[in-house]
């Protein structure tokens, strides 16, 4: 790598590894230190081809994914154990109840299969369609619905809280009149 493309390479990790670091914790089930590897990896994969890369984040992104995917078919299987009790409630404007809702969240996605937690880390953190998902993990559309319908049912189960808080945020928004759509052949 050149001089010229070795500080574009820096300035990238500089300007991106925060929020690349973010999807990785997600994909590894909140465990900080597996995301920094999966980063890591996906960073020195990416410098190899530095020059050639013509869309860097969304090729690192990739990496990040199909790393993540042959984690999966490892032949042995890490066991997570969840052990840190959620502190008591508190109110709601002192940050407590984002922080319950942070570890929650983060205690239920850890119990999550390594596929279902990315799946649903690709659905709903990087919003990208179904179609995407799939190309992304070699699958097909009708997989990533399947898995996504249950990882949610699964994590509605994991955390009964957060179906409670969704019912509590549906309450709460305005209601929006809909007028019938008519429809001409």
């Amino acid at each position: 790598m050149d001089a010229e493309g070795l500080e574009s390479f820096r300035e990238f990790v500089a300007g991106r590894s925060p929020a690349l670091l973010k999807t990785a914790v997600l994909l590894s089930g909140g465990d900080r230190h597996a995301a920094e590897d999966l980063l890591q990896n996906a960073l020195i994969k990416a410098a190899g081809k530095w020059t050639r890369i013509d869309e860097p984040e969304a090729y690192v992104r990739q990496i990040l994914y199909r790393q993540q995917v042959s984690r999966w078919r490892l032949k042995w299987r890490r066991r997570e154990l969840s052990v840190a009790e959620l502190p008591e409630g508190g109110t709601p404007g002192d940050g407590v109840a984002a922080a319950e809702l942070r570890l929650l969240m983060r205690g239920a996605l850890a119990r999550l299969t390594a596929r279902q937690r990315t799946v649903l880390v690709l659905r709903y953190f990087e919003d990208l369609p179904e179609a995407e998902v799939a190309r992304i993990l070699g699958c097909s559309v009708g997989t990533v619905r399947s898995t996504t319908h249950r990882s949610l049912a699964r994590l509605r189960a994991l955390a009964p809280e957060l179906a409670a808080l969704g019912q509590a945020d549906a309450e709460r928004a305005p209601s929006r009149d809909y007028s019938p759509v008519e429809v001409r052949p």
